[in-house]
């Protein structure tokens, strides 16, 4: 990283995304989201959450009947 981009925790993107955290997990597990390790700390950058929203990635809430 040539910049300083901000990193946020697999929790902390979750909620920029408005989805559940294993839910986030799950799409990291598919390389759907890249994302920054440090060991086992696993960091999203909030371009990548961008990039996400943009594309209309996350799915819309359905209601349960």
């Amino acid at each position: 990283m040539a910049h300083h981009e901000e990193l946020l925790a697999v929790e902390q993107a979750a909620v920029r995304l408005a989805i559940k955290p294993k839910t986030l997990r799950n799409w990291i597990g598919e390389r759907r989201i890249s994302v920054y390790r440090v060991g086992r700390c696993v960091r999203v950058a909030a371009s990548e959450i961008e990039r996400v929203l943009e594309e209309g990635f996350v799915p819309a809430h359905r209601d349960v009947a």
